[in-house]
């Protein structure tokens, strides 16, 4: 995990208040597991084929989300060519599409960076970087990365994420306290709120899903490819060429979204499993 440095100013001497470190320590445990605000359960999913723990609260979740949309929206520079966005949106509708997960208010934006990144929240808010669709040479190829992040929401990956560890002794409050009823915390603590999320290195904390939930999203991407008309063996292509990237740039998206040859004899397997042929 990385965390972020403050900006400007020089560093203090003096420890900060008690109450502001048990603050971030709360979030931080919600970031990683191990700090639970609300118990809620076991849960099947139908995507998966399996059952996770959700101790999470959907409300909650999306109250975070949207909460670090909007952050992000301010923090970062949205791209005007509108090419980009159309290219976006045309996959990315396609991809929901076949995904069911039609329920959501999806939202799909271009961010004016070289960063080579994308990103997608639980409440269906994707943020792709101009960086890495630079590097896209057809629509399968975006569509590869749409189906991944769209597997993690159907996945319910980050919600299982922050489930995964019980602390239900510390009480069912602590996010809400963490953060203040209000969210007036929010700005303090988002860099923090948005690694839980899935937003990685955009907000400066590296937080990885796990490599079943890599994997999972893989599948389902492969899925989604499908069921919207994209050829799934160009995934592979794609991913081979992310794992070179990163052996020779330490790509961001590579970083936090590992591509190794196991990840892609995965990917094979799955598309030859289901006899998918293009």
């Amino acid at each position: 995990m990385i965390a972020t440095s403050p900006k400007g100013g020089n560093v203090m001497s003096s420890k900060p208040p008690a109450d502001l470190v048990r603050r971030r320590e709360m979030i931080m445990g919600f970031a990683a597991g191990s700090v639970l605000p609300f118990i809620a359960g076991c849960a099947d999913n139908a995507a998966l084929g399996r059952s996770q723990l959700m101790l999470v609260s959907d409300n909650q979740l999306a109250q975070l989300s949207s909460q670090a949309w909007q952050d992000s929206l301010q923090r970062e520079r949205v791209l005007r060519d509108p090419s980009y966005q159309r290219r976006l949106q045309r996959v990315g509708d396609r991809v929901v599409a076949a995904s069911g997960q039609t329920h959501l208010d999806w939202e799909f934006v271009v961010f004016d960076s070289d960063t080579v990144n994308a990103w997608v929240l639980p409440n269906g808010k994707v943020g792709f970087y101009k960086g890495i669709l630079d590097i896209m040479d057809t629509d399968d190829h975006v569509a590869t990365v749409m189906g991944h992040e769209v597997g993690h929401v159907a996945g319910r990956h980050s919600a299982e994420r922050a489930s995964q560890q019980m602390a239900a002794q510390m009480g069912v409050n602590l996010l809400a306290s963490a953060i203040g009823s209000s969210g007036a915390d929010y700005a303090q603590y988002s860099d923090d709120i948005g690694a839980a999320l899935g937003m990685g290195v955009t907000y400066g904390v590296i937080l990885p899903y796990s490599r079943e939930h890599e994997y999972e999203a893989d599948r389902l991407g492969v899925d989604f490819m499908v069921g919207s008309g994209y050829d799934p063996r160009q995934a592979v292509d794609f991913w081979i060429g992310m794992a070179a990237m990163n052996d020779h740039h330490s790509a961001e998206f590579a970083s936090t979204h590992p591509s190794d040859d196991n990840r892609v004899a995965a990917m094979r397997a799955h598309i030859q499993a289901r006899g998918y042929t293009g």
